[in-house]
């Protein structure tokens, strides 16, 4: 599968020079908005988002229906995803171009799920905070035209299980949970079974990827940080469930350290079954 040739994260000044001059393929502004508290997301990107942007939804498009056995963003079937994406106008040639409102934390999932089917998208480095140019309001608009997106099965080289997490453990591999320090230390848990962490795994807190200005640090920082946590292309990373670890990485690609696989189920699949051992303070 050929590889995304778009940097994993572009800045505001990309997107406007962009949407100005769009790739042959077209170009698509996603706004993948999405919150922990329950909170609806299409409300808020009805009442202002980027200019054009479409509205792709994390539980109707990028995640399945959630369940103790596969987590509470377990992926969607390939045949799901396409027909999300059709919808919203995305083919299976044009560029996206992911945001939020929270400096990545939802919309990089879109963005992880695209690039490694090898379709062109990336993340709007500092979200709709960064966004200078025209916003606008309403619903989310329909296609000019109608436009088809072949399924394609999630690629086995990107994802892992946690049978495959836990022998990538012994074997002396790295593991990374994305989560606050507090949850990952099991002194706090909001949303899932058991508090702690997968035992062996190591805690890279994704915010840490950001500046005091919300948005990605510089490459040789986010290398020098990866780096000395361990983390490369070959390690394994996961979050609550399976979303905010797309934040770290699409940081470890910017970085030039290769690509991460993720454990989906993450900490609420884990969490959730009681044969699993649970990991308590620091790593």
């Amino acid at each position: 599968m050929a590889s995304p040739t778009i940097a994993p994260i572009v800045s505001p000044e990309w997107l406007l020079d962009a949407l100005a001059s769009p790739p042959a393929g077209g170009l698509v502004v996603a706004d993948a908005r999405w919150y922990l508290d329950g909170r609806p997301a299409r409300p808020a990107f009805e009442a202002e988002h980027i200019d054009g942007a479409v509205f792709v939804d994390m539980d109707g498009v990028l995640a399945a229906h959630a369940t103790p056995q596969e987590g509470r963003h377990p992926l969607p079937s390939p045949e799901v995803f396409a027909t999300g994406l059709a919808a919203v106008g995305i083919g299976p040639h044009t560029t996206v171009v992911a945001y939020d409102d929270l400096e990545g934390r939802t919309a990089g999932r879109l963005a992880w799920m695209l690039r490694i089917l090898g379709s062109e998208a990336a993340l709007l480095d500092g979200g709709l905070g960064a966004w200078t140019g025209p916003r606008a309001s309403g619903p989310s608009p329909d296609p000019t035209e109608p436009v088809e997106h072949p399924a394609r099965p999630w690629p086995h080289d990107a994802i892992v299980d946690a049978d495959a997490m836990t022998a990538h453990i012994r074997n002396g591999g790295v593991v990374a949970d994305a989560r606050a320090p507090e949850r990952f230390r099991g002194e706090t848990e909001p949303v899932d079974p058991r508090a702690g962490h997968v035992p062996g795994a190591i805690n890279v807190p994704f915010d840490a990827n950001l500046g005091p200005d919300g948005r990605f640090r510089p490459p040789e920082e986010l290398a020098a940080r990866f780096t000395t946590a361990g983390v490369d292309g070959d390690a394994i990373l996961y979050c609550g469930s399976g979303v905010s670890a797309c934040h770290n990485v699409l940081a470890a690609e910017a970085a030039g350290l290769g690509r991460p696989r993720l454990y989906v189920g993450s900490w609420s699949q884990w969490s959730s079954d009681p044969d699993r051992l649970v990991a308590t303070g620091d790593a």
